[in-house]
């Protein structure tokens, strides 16, 4: 199948997919409403009402992220009458969780979805309430999101809006770059200038040893970059695509400019250690790790105090700013009895306001004007180069799982060819046959 096929199919499922995460416990984070509306339910076009409201939130991890109660607040002082009441369904199988609670009736109004696996299967089972009218009706334009809100459509209909949106960039240490006498990265590299740099900067043996490079052992941060020229997915059963790129990168293992996988992997090293103990000069990882990377520093835990990012490596022809990447979704159930009210605070959370109020916690939201940006740019810690500045704007972003009805088994089966062919266990060509007939089996299944 060919991408742009498949990014028509996959935008519906993402957008309903990001909109149900979460959702353990049941607490108030605002004064309950003394009686709530009647009826909010009714047809997308309709007004939220002045009437006291109060809506169920379904979401993970409450006590740990910082944006949610912000959010809440935010929309609270515009809509003093609506009441916001959060359902932390817990991160472990949230969107599982999630699914058993709306077959069974639960009445939750606003779901944030998490994965694109789960969001298609919530509109499988015709849980999530329909958004094209409604995105028509309030001039919502998807082209803020980046390209990402068409691979999450389905049946020709969106059920979810994107509220965060994270991407792939590289990381880099300025001092081992200066130490090394070469140039700084840049913000427009090809795949062969990326290559060629990280075999430059890369110096020592033994306990000094400084790689040019690291990729940690999701296959995500190898297979990907075969998916940037826009003509391949991961979900589509041909993989003889991404034989350059595992080429590429096991040609940097033998000749020592990146790490052993079958070391990182046996010693479960993780990404973020490397980086902090100046053993890697560049490190493609998403934009989550930005605030992780700051935090350490003032902490002390993170040695790598002179650091940057610059936008992701591209192919040959392709335009700088081609990523990857995830979002989380809003999306409303569709058996809400509050619907008008929870569709207005969707448009909140998923609009410039919530995105201006989510980057001032230091996350990236899904939409990234101006004002985000310098949000998230004039962070105490953040580098003051104007070059990480500019990384934290994007081209086009695809992402890392597409929308498939069968994404999660085709996960399993990509993970497993990965680690067979970066441990050397099997060859390329092997791996890859391997990943196909499989993967075939799937599909025709």
């Amino acid at each position: 199948m060919s991408m742009r096929k498949l990014l028509g199919m996959t935008l519906t499922v993402i957008l309903s997919f990001t909109l149900l995460a979460g959702c353990s416990g049941q607490k108030s984070t605002t004064p309950s409403a003394e009686s709530p509306a009647p009826d909010q339910s009714g047809s997308a076009s309709e007004s939220p009402s002045t009437d006291p409201v109060t809506l169920k939130w379904a979401l993970w991890d409450w006590e740990a992220t910082t944006y949610y109660q912000p959010l809440i607040d935010a929309y609270r002082e515009k809509n003093p009458n609506v009441t916001i009441e959060y359902v932390d369904l817990g991160s472990t199988d949230y969107m599982t969780m999630l699914s058993t609670q709306l077959s069974g009736g639960a009445d939750l109004d606003i779901l944030t979805v998490k994965d694109i696996p789960g969001y298609a299967n919530l509109v499988k089972q015709n849980h999530l309430e329909p958004l094209k009218a409604f995105m028509s009706e309030q001039n919502i334009d998807p082209a803020r999101y980046d390209g990402t809100v068409e691979q999450i459509v389905m049946n020709d209909e969106v059920y979810a809006l994107p509220f965060r949106s994270d991407f792939w960039i590289i990381y880099y240490n300025k001092d081992l770059f200066d130490q090394a006498g070469v140039p700084y990265p840049t913000n427009d590299m090809t795949l062969d200038q990326y290559d060629e740099l990280a075999r430059k900067v890369t110096s020592g043996s033994g306990a000094e040893k400084v790689y040019g490079a690291h990729y940690h052992t999701w296959r995500s941060a190898v297979q990907l970059f075969g998916i940037l020229d826009g003509q391949h997915t991961v979900v589509e059963g041909e993989y003889d695509f991404l034989k350059p790129t595992y080429e590429r990168i096991l040609k940097q293992q033998e000749d020592g400019i990146v790490m052993d996988y079958a070391t990182l992997k046996t010693s479960s090293t993780h990404y973020s250690g490397v980086f902090y103990n100046n053993s890697v000069a560049m490190m493609n990882m998403g934009s989550w790790f930005i605030s992780t990377q700051i935090e350490k520093v003032k902490s002390g835990e993170s040695q790598a105090t002179n650091w940057g990012i610059v936008k992701y490596p591209h192919p040959e022809g392709v335009e700088a700013g081609t990523t990857l990447g995830t979002i989380t979704s809003l999306a409303v159930n569709q058996k809400s009895a509050n619907k008008a009210a929870a569709l207005d605070f969707l448009k909140f959370v998923t609009g410039e306001e919530g995105a201006a109020v989510i980057a001032s916690t230091g996350t990236l939201p899904a939409i990234k004007n101006e004002e985000v940006i310098n949000s998230i740019a004039s962070m105490d810690g953040f580098p003051t180069d104007e070059a990480s500045k500019e990384a934290l704007t994007t081209a086009t972003t695809y992402l890392e799982m597409p929308l498939h009805d069968k994404s999660a088994d085709i996960e399993v089966i990509l993970n497993e060819a990965h680690d067979s062919i970066m441990t050397q266990n099997t060859t390329i060509e092997q791996g890859l046959e391997d990943m196909t007939t499989r993967v075939q089996l799937i599909l025709n299944n």
